[in-house]
């Protein structure tokens, strides 16, 4: 009798240990043929391509070309929109706190929804609705605006370092990089750092309840780059993003082309993505579409696997 119990424990065991082993060895199968994927569309780009990717809820992470610095351009209007909701957090500003933007405040030769709403300037404008310009639609008077109300980007960058994400620079206002091809790549950052930042603030451990659905609602709400990351998913999949762009030189390389955020899956679990393009002579739809065809592969791959 003892010896068929052990019969049964050690067969049992040995079924056990098979299924275990084939099916990691099936999982390690599927996440060598997700990397052969976005291998091969970052080779088809012909560009310089930086890729962070992972899944919120178990932490699997892939990581391409992630050594490194890429221009974010608009891409740091996050992070400059922590920091605001940091001092929110800390009763030093209030989201209903007015800003008095004059005429001097909106520059014309730039990206600016809020400009072409008040083009005399001589409006108080809520810090809650200079976020929602800076993020959602990346205008870059409120981004500066925003910048000299928590004093400037050296300040943004003290924050983002004290998180403890050190692979990021964020130094230049966006007037300054108008002025200067070379400046935009004073504000850089490796995949890792944009991707350990989206996973801090998804946990909401930096910031209040409050000021994270605040700006989790506003990244959603972003019009600018709809193929982007969102170009191939569903209809109304839920993409929490922010994107970001850069001008032509004469040689016709463009500089960034980027798009970073959190996708919703339909079994509610998420997945961060960054995607940074760099130095490339795509045009647009090209470029969107790399973008779109990589998070299209995330958003299948962790789809795939509940």
């Amino acid at each position: 009798m003892t010896i068929n119990k052990n019969f049964k424990s050690s067969t049992f065991f040995l079924i056990a240990f098979f299924l275990v082993s084939n099916l990691n060895a099936f999982a390690q199968k599927k996440h060598e043929i997700f990397r052969q994927e976005i291998d091969k569309i970052i080779s088809a780009s012909k560009s310089d391509v930086g890729v962070a990717i992972m899944g919120l809820e178990d932490k699997e992470t892939f990581l391409f070309n992630e050594g490194h610095k890429y221009p974010m351009q608009s891409v740091y209007k996050f992070p400059l929109a922590m920091a605001v909701l940091d001092q929110v957090d800390k009763g030093k500003l209030s989201l209903n706190q007015k800003i008095h933007v004059t005429k001097k405040d909106l520059l014309p030769k730039t990206w600016s929804p809020l400009r072409e709403k008040y083009p005399n300037g001589g409006v108080d404008i809520k810090i809650s609705e200079l976020i929602g310009y800076a993020v959602s639609n990346s205008d870059n008077n409120a981004c500066d605006i925003l910048f000299r109300t928590v004093g400037g980007p050296e300040k943004v960058d003290q924050y983002i370092h004290g998180l403890g994400i050190k692979s990021i620079a964020i130094a230049a206002t966006e007037e300054e990089m108008s002025k200067s091809w070379n400046v935009q790549f004073t504000n850089w950052c490796k995949p890792r750092a944009m991707l350990r930042l989206l996973d801090l603030f998804y946990k909401g451990k930096n910031l209040s309840k409050t000021s994270t659905n605040f700006l989790m609602k506003t990244m959603t709400e972003t019009t600018t780059g709809p193929n982007k990351i969102k170009g191939l998913l569903p209809k109304n999949t839920k993409v929490a993003h922010k994107t970001g762009l850069s001008g032509t030189n004469e040689e016709g390389i463009l500089a960034a082309s980027n798009d970073v955020g959190i996708i919703t899956l339909p079994n509610g679990e998420h997945v961060a993505v960054v995607i940074f393009l760099a130095h490339t002579k795509l045009d647009e739809k090209s470029r969107d579409g790399v973008i779109a065809q990589i998070s299209k592969e995330a958003y299948d791959y962790f789809l795939a696997k509940k």
